[in-house]
């Protein structure tokens, strides 16, 4: 199963990132073969709508697990009618991040974040 994990930086030992729509990069992780491959954002300097992009981006990328810190409510609604899980991240590393979730100690996220809330 393929799983995305919002991070700061391109490899498994990067810092996991709080906010989802402006986050730097997405890590596009595989639960069975354990390879990653690293994601540009492209809609982190998007003016509106960095969320809902974001959220296309992990629909193209087929991951079925999104772990993140804050979503918006659109971003959210978006990702749940394409049947994706979205977890709780916790502050640390993509990796632990993985390892928590294979783990199964991550929770879902009920409640999405303000609009606009990872806006700088």
């Amino acid at each position: 199963m393929k799983i995305c994990i919002t991070s700061t930086g391109k490899e498994l030992n990067s810092n996991f990132e709080q906010r989802f729509g402006r986050s730097p990069y997405f890590i596009i992780y595989d639960t069975e073969s354990k390879e990653f491959e690293a994601i540009d954002n492209t809609n982190t300097s998007s003016a509106h709508g960095a969320g809902i992009g974001s959220a296309q981006l992990i629909i193209q990328n087929k991951a079925k697990v999104l772990i993140s810190g804050n979503i918006g409510p659109n971003a959210k609604a978006v990702l749940e009618s394409e049947g994706i899980n979205v977890l709780k991240g916790t502050e640390s590393t993509v990796i632990e991040n993985i390892n928590k979730f294979e783990a199964n100690e991550l929770v879902e996220i009920t409640k999405a974040g303000m609009p606009h809330q990872g806006m700088k």
